[in-house]
């Protein structure tokens, strides 16, 4: 049959991205307490197009993926992106892998146990030239306690649920639960998915205890993570979903921290690692 897709088109225009979006698929993660944990991702899968083709073959995305069905085991990201840009006829492969990753969390006074979920996002970019760029995405939901509310009022705070995003690019493994530990530690208050009586009283009093603004949020994590050398780079954002306004607060910090180390060692002078500098005297 005629093949449409690898006509030529006359435009000359090149496609950075093209290829599936949402494809749900059973994958396999490490897990610090259980080796391995089964989860389902939704999957985005995309090359880039030279300008003489009119189209890409989408069948193919989905029969690469097909070989790797019982369990897509993220350790393979490499494999799957050469086998992407072998098959299609790419220099670029991408491949996002968003899914739930479950971790057990005891309540912190009675001890009662439940799951939370974290939405995390593995992104991987390969050109078979350079080393795959990976960026790990978390998604960590967190109590936070307005310190100015705090001040003024007689009595009481008002707080707010929040989600904290941290994106990470890393030099070597790191563990979920530790960048989600290292999040959660910086909030007023962390989430659990059960408390008792005596459980609600803690949390109510430790975020109140623990008042934090946006900024504050971010300005925590990157004090921590820029002291963290298998971190080459990071983001962090913090969205505070309001209780007493109808927006929300918002804070973001993005650093590449290999480069500014590379400056520093190059005695380049850097402001954006005073942290760092302080921290090493």
């Amino acid at each position: 049959m005629k093949d449409i897709q690898s006509s030529y088109d006359d435009r000359n225009i090149a496609i950075d991205k093209v290829g599936i979006k949402n494809l749900k698929l059973p994958i396999v993660v490490k897990d610090r307490n259980r080796t391995v944990q089964h989860t389902v991702a939704d999957v985005n899968f995309y090359v880039d197009l030279p300008h003489h083709f009119k189209g890409t073959h989408m069948s193919r995305f989905v029969e690469i993926l097909n070989e790797y069905r019982d369990a897509l085991d993220i350790s393979r990201l490499d494999e799957i992106l050469q086998h992407a840009r072998t098959k299609l006829h790419a220099l670029k492969a991408h491949l996002e892998l968003t899914f739930p990753y479950f971790i057990e969390k005891r309540a912190p006074v009675t001890g009662s146990p439940g799951l939370i979920d974290y939405e995390c996002t593995i992104s991987a970019t390969g050109n078979g030239k350079n080393k795959t760029d990976v960026v790990l995405t978390i998604k960590v939901p967190v109590t936070s306690l307005c310190p100015c509310s705090k001040e003024i009022s007689d009595y009481g705070a008002h707080n707010q649920r929040s989600i904290i995003t941290l994106a990470v690019r890393k030099n070597t493994f790191i563990w979920l639960e530790e960048l989600i530990r290292l999040v959660e530690d910086k909030a007023s208050c962390e989430i659990y998915s059960l408390l008792k009586r005596e459980d609600e009283k803690y949390v109510t009093e430790h975020a109140y205890d623990n008042p934090a603004f946006v900024e504050d949020i971010v300005r925590a994590i990157t004090e921590t993570i820029s002291n963290d050398e298998r971190i080459d780079w990071f983001m962090v954002e913090s969205e505070n979903f309001e209780s007493i306004h109808n927006h929300s607060a918002y804070a973001s910090i993005e650093r590449n921290l290999r480069a500014e180390r590379d400056e520093v060692a190059s005695g380049r002078d850097n402001s954006r690692l005073t942290l760092v500098s302080k921290s090493s005297q």
